[in-house]
């Protein structure tokens, strides 16, 4: 039976950055000083060859599940998250070429009056174009709204990538024990 490992699902979602040596999966964060508390506790003692990274199709949805065991198995922390499937995440499947840079983030939206005037809101247009609410015609954006990521600086370097079926988790250890824990041994 393999160590002890707590299932962390308390984050916003997941990034992926595609303008780097590898592609990079960002698990995001509100609160920084958590995220910083978490990487330095449990990721940081991760080492880059020992990290699985593990993405399980169910329909129109994806298990994130992210894994590592460490020396000190009281500090055994992996992550896992279910999320719709979206363009990002297809891109990062079909273009991530075996390895990935594995990096935290914060995320905050952010008003009309707290960021410069180049910004662009959710609705794809700049905030120049933005009255009370969008004035390009056909867009019915009705306030502006836009976000900003803060990519921390540490990273690990992942090469144990895989792309599974609900079906086949049964012959990956990492994604067994996620589902066991956190989908099945509730329903048992």
């Amino acid at each position: 039976m393999p160590s002890k490992i707590n299932w962390n699902e308390d984050f916003l979602g997941v990034a992926y950055r595609y303008f780097d040596l590898r592609m990079n999966v960002i698990p995001l964060f509100y609160d920084r000083k958590k995220a910083t508390d978490i990487w330095s506790e449990y990721v940081h003692w991760w080492t880059d060859h020992d990290i699985k990274l593990r993405f399980v199709e169910s329909d129109d949805k994806y298990w994130f599940v992210i894994a590592s065991e460490t020396k000190r198995p009281d500090h055994n922390m992996a992550f896992f998250k279910i999320l719709p499937k979206s363009e990002n995440y297809t891109r990062f499947k079909k273009g991530h070429l075996g390895e990935a840079y594995f990096r935290f983030a914060t995320y905050s939206e952010k008003q009309e009056n707290e960021v410069k005037d180049n910004a662009v809101c959710q609705c794809t247009h700049e905030k120049e174009d933005h009255d009370d609410n969008c004035q390009i015609d056909g867009c019915k954006c009705e306030k502006f709204q836009t976000f900003e990521l803060r990519i921390f600086k540490k990273k690990k370097t992942i090469t144990d990538i895989k792309f599974l079926e609900e079906q086949d988790i049964k012959n990956d250890s990492v994604s067994w024990n996620c589902f066991y824990v956190n989908k099945f041994k509730n329903s048992i």
